[in-house]
């Protein structure tokens, strides 16, 4: 019996600071919010959302008309979170809760800081807790908390004395939130012998041994005839351009100032082409059916990742002919 390495898997994080510019409702909303107050928005019929609503839910209409609420309110249903996660209000147990604020006529969901499950009930009347320090954004609410806990006279627990006038001056237009998934991918059996050999400076594709396609990373099964790819085939680092995008747009994390290219690069003896950078060219010498080669960093650096290959690099050969490479656009 061959033995079969185990697939490998390895934890993974994925973030980004998601970026948005507010419109004049949410622009109000947030900054009453840095000023320790809660706006809300009146639409036709007469009710107050909040958080507001930038369209009528009733006729579709802009809306436009603030409305000042109240910073205590009252839990309309809720949910117990007995061991919180990362990123949420709170880092000890509380109560996720719909909670409607005198005045208006919807409900925003927040975190209830009830300490016990057993504090929590519908009904129940709670305060805001503001942050330490308030900026424009949801988080200058830090939590609610119970309408009886002692008031700390610091202006964080909703006593409306430490509120700010409403100001025209320095509107919050635009907020930024940072997103982060943590997760561990494990990859599967063919993707492993993939991930191992380019750790050893191979590129590892399978054979459909219906069609003859290769797949390059290898997918473990044709997608075109539904059988097992198992014929392992070693391809060349040497390939052509199929289809490119010049980057000129600059971007957090960025490694390389634009602009630059991103192009799909179809390997000899391959049939699906894989996206990396074409570089040690300018960008607007980049073309459909140019040739290219790898450009493997110092083997040191080499660990179980595509980045191994830096970039592709014009090769100097003849450009291919677009016969060759058309059914692969």
């Amino acid at each position: 019996m061959v033995a079969t390495e185990a697939p490998m898997s390895a934890p993974l994080e994925l973030g980004f600071d998601y970026t948005r510019s507010l419109g004049p409702v949410l622009s109000r909303f947030v900054t009453a919010l840095r000023d320790r107050r809660v706006e809300g928005v009146r639409g036709s019929d007469g009710r107050v959302h909040v958080p507001p609503a930038e369209y009528d839910p009733v006729t579709g209409a802009p809306l436009s008309e603030p409305v000042e609420v109240a910073s205590v309110g009252t839990v309309l249903t809720w949910s117990w979170m007995p061991t919180p996660m990362e990123g949420q209000p709170l880092d000890r147990p509380f109560g996720w809760a719909l909670v409607r604020l005198d005045g208006a006529d919807t409900a925003l969901l927040h975190a209830v800081d009830a300490g016990d499950p057993a504090r929590m009930r519908t009904g129940m009347r709670v305060r805001i807790r503001w942050a330490e320090q308030t900026v424009g954004h949801i988080t200058d609410i830090a939590c609610f908390e119970p309408l009886d806990n002692p008031v700390s006279g610091d202006g964080r627990d909703g006593d409306d004395r430490h509120s700010r006038p409403p100001t025209s001056e320095n509107p919050v237009t635009m907020i930024t939130t940072p997103v982060h998934l943590h997760y561990r991918h494990s990859a599967s059996l063919e993707e492993s012998r993939y991930l191992r050999g380019l750790k050893r400076g191979r590129l590892l594709g399978q054979r459909c041994p219906e069609c003859g396609k290769v797949y390059i990373p290898p997918r473990g099964a044709c997608p075109t005839d539904g059988v097992p790819t198992e014929e392992e085939v070693e391809l060349p680092d040497t390939g052509t351009v199929t289809t490119f995008c010049i980057v000129n747009v600059p971007f957090l994390g960025q490694r390389i100032t634009p602009p630059y290219v991103s192009a799909y690069v179809l390997l000899d003896g391959a049939d699906i082409p894989l996206m990396h950078l074409v570089l040690g060219c300018a960008a607007d010498e980049v073309r459909m059916g140019m040739r290219v080669t790898a450009q493997w960093r110092p083997r040191e650096e080499w660990g179980s990742t595509l980045g191994n290959i830096d970039h592709f690099r014009p090769s100097g050969e003849p450009d291919a002919e677009f016969e060759s490479y058309a059914e692969y656009l």
